[in-house]
């Protein structure tokens, strides 16, 4: 992967969960060599901040006809599935 991957999270509120999301995904990847920059929205932003966005990240629904992947998951909050997530936001980034 060359250069900075920009992933969005979103949550409700873009206030504790999306802080937690994010910090979990940055040190996940960060860990592995993947240079990514994270920002932390609502999900009533992400049609108006996905556009310069890589991959969604998010743990409750929003449009998934941005032209943009999406992962929905709350395995950063309960730690079910963390890995796989995880393994599944790498593979989007490489495509």
């Amino acid at each position: 992967m060359n250069g900075k991957k920009n992933i969005l999270v979103a949550c409700g509120t873009a206030i504790a969960t999306s802080t937690v999301v994010a910090k979990a995904i940055e040190e996940a990847l960060e860990s592995r060599g993947i240079n990514v920059n994270i920002r932390q929205c609502k999900a009533s932003e992400v049609p108006s901040l996905a556009a310069d966005a890589d991959l969604i990240v998010t743990t409750t629904p929003v449009p998934t006809d941005l032209g943009i992947p999406v992962i929905q998951t709350l395995a950063f909050l309960t730690g079910i599935g963390k890995e796989a997530v995880i393994e599944e936001i790498i593979e989007k980034l490489k495509d």
